[in-house]
């Protein structure tokens, strides 16, 4: 929910970096990409730290 409020916020073609430390969240950012048609630019993991790069769609 956090993150769509975010992404609404933004310009089409701007990319969000988010930190998180649940696991679920890799499933649950793809999932969210796919639905809005969202481009995953990067998904890593350093550590217990999750890392995710998300550009906005053009619409």
């Amino acid at each position: 929910m956090l993150l769509r409020n975010r992404v609404r916020d933004m310009q089409a073609g701007q990319t969000i970096h988010i930190l998180a430390t649940d696991p679920s969240t890799q499933r649950d950012f793809e999932n969210f990409c796919r639905f809005m048609g969202h481009e995953m630019l990067c998904a890593e993991t350093d550590a217990d730290v999750l890392q995710f790069w998300i550009r906005k769609n053009a619409s």
